[in-house]
């Protein structure tokens, strides 16, 4: 299993369109892609779970991945997540 924490810093939090791009880059994967924080976890194909969690600007969340092609989803997520300023 790999796992990353990571800190939202786009003023936005994670909205419509960046939720989008996650799920798009999460979707081609077999393995199982989360984002957890301290109150909920959501499956990171779901477009409705990412937007269910509300992250906003200084919210805390854990990339959490699981299977077969993990060290190649998890560059690739955490990789996105940074490049496009989502979190750090």
């Amino acid at each position: 299993m790999k796992t990353k924490q990571f800190t939202v810093i786009d003023p936005l939090g994670i909205h419509a369109r960046p939720a989008s791009q996650l799920v798009a880059a999460a979707t081609p994967f077999a393995s199982s892609v989360e984002l957890q924080t301290e109150q909920r976890t959501a499956n990171l194909k779901s477009i409705l779970g990412v937007m269910g969690l509300a992250l906003k600007q200084g919210s805390i969340f854990t990339l959490n991945i699981e299977g077969e092609d993990e060290e190649q989803a998890f560059t690739a997520l955490t990789k996105l997540i940074t490049e496009t300023g989502l979190a750090q």
